[in-house]
């Protein structure tokens, strides 16, 4: 029986050894295929603390695209800014797991990939390509027939003398004219009565769902003045091509009426207070710092992006923080952190050639300027009448943490540091 087992095991052997030989050519084809056709799923990424869900806004990528590692796939809108999602490794979409406009949560499967290289050029593209060339023949061919089609009518049209039941089709066209005086009958209604129904996107119901809280909870008002603007762009003019020269930064207006307001709130520290607890507040948080939220409109909506510790920059240090929260507004790239806190509010609605208006409080602040345009109007100056670039002021605050004293005594204190800017230095 050994003897027997061991021929057997003998007779066997090439046989084992030519299958493993082809093992082990096929053994790395194998590890291709199988690196090739790995899967991976994509989920939503963790959006902030306070943001659980958002709404797929757009697919950036189709399915069958190539992506690189960290290559934008999609958007996802939320209440306050956009999240972009990223492929975790370089692959290839296989599917979409959800649509466009669902409701996606942190952590959920949104897309499955096929993780490995970029696809060879020689793989489907030549197929497709072949499959295009028949397409191109058969487009051509039939474009060729309508050319000799014309060639059939020649001996209807060469009929000199038309046959009785031709004659009786005649009168056809009187038929077509009945359309024509209903046509004429159309004009009675004027005017396109059409509409369209478009759902509000995240920000924008946010937004308005904040609007609303601040008129239900503040105790809004609003008080008004008027700042002569002649000094500070006579400053303005005399300084700007020196400070972009020595800096990159365009000098503007934001950074005088946001230090003027630093100042003023010395003096009135309650505008940069706020009320906070349960119940709609039972406690005054004051602070030493200020945080000033720019009010910035977007295509989606209003954004207000803070500049932070304004206290302790200068002009140009704070022209410069607004003009990078504006163009990272803009290009929606605003982050959760850049628009958390903030202590006071400053929106400059002269930008768009408003001349007064009443801005809204940006809750848990207490107060909000409202800038507008610049108007050369008469005034009395020393007792004469002169022309002057005149721009009125709007302090909305919460009255039930600001008198009406400090809230008309801060923005007189405004209105003087931007009639004579050399007081901001003292």
């Amino acid at each position: 029986m050994m003897y027997r087992g061991f021929r057997i095991a003998v007779r066997a052997g090439p046989k084992l050894h030519l299958h493993n030989a082809l093992a082990l050519r096929q053994l790395p084809l194998q590890f291709q295929h199988v690196r090739t056709y790995a899967d991976k799923i994509v989920k939503v990424p963790t959006m902030a603390e306070s943001i659980s869900e958002g709404t797929l806004k757009q697919w950036s990528k189709q399915i069958g695209d190539f992506v690189e590692q960290d290559e934008e796939i999609a958007t996802i809108e939320t209440d306050k800014i956009d999240v972009a999602v990223n492929a975790p490794e370089a692959g290839t979409i296989k599917e979409f797991l959800v649509n466009e406009e669902d409701t996606v949560t942190v952590g959920q499967d949104i897309v499955r990939m096929e993780l490995g290289g970029a696809p060879s050029d020689g793989g489907d593209k030549p197929a497709a390509s072949e499959s295009k060339e028949p397409a191109a023949k058969e487009e051509s061919s039939d474009k060729e027939k309508p050319a000799e089609a014309p060639a059939q009518p020649k001996p209807e049209t060469s009929k000199p003398s038309a046959t009785p039941a031709a004659q009786k089709e005649t009168p056809a066209p009187k038929q077509e004219s009945k359309p024509a005086q209903s046509t004429k009958e159309a004009p009675a209604t004027l005017g396109n009565r059409e509409e369209r129904r478009v759902k509000m996107n995240r920000m924008r119901l946010r937004i308005a769902e904040r609007l609303k809280q601040s008129q239900n909870t503040a105790a809004s008002l609003t008080t008004f003045n008027e700042v002569d603007m002649s000094a500070l762009m006579d400053f303005r003019k005399l300084y700007k091509d020196e400070v972009l020269k020595k800096t990159g930064v365009k000098l503007g207006f934001m950074s005088a009426f946001s230090r003027a307001c630093v100042l003023a709130m010395r003096d009135i520290p309650a505008v940069n207070a706020s009320i906070e607890g349960p119940n709609g507040g039972d406690t005054i948080v004051y602070r030493d710092y200020v945080d000033i939220s720019v009010a910035v409109a977007t295509e989606k909506g209003l954004v207000t992006p803070v500049v932070r510790n304004v206290e302790g920059l200068d002009m140009v240090g704070i022209e410069k923080a607004i003009a990078d929260m504006g163009k990272k507004a803009r290009d929606g790239k605003l982050t959760i952190e850049d628009m958390a806190g903030g202590t006071f509010t400053i929106s400059n609605g002269g930008v768009f050639g408003s001349l007064m208006g009443t801005p809204i409080i940006n809750l848990p602040q207490t107060a909000v300027l409202g800038l507008h345009a610049i108007k050369d109007r008469a005034v009395a100056v020393n007792g004469k009448v002169e022309v002057r670039p005149m721009m009125y002021l709007a302090l909305t605050y919460d009255h039930r943490l600001l008198d009406g004293r400090e809230a008309v005594q801060f923005l007189v204190k405004v209105k003087e540091y931007i009639e004579d800017p050399r007081k901001m230095l003292l």
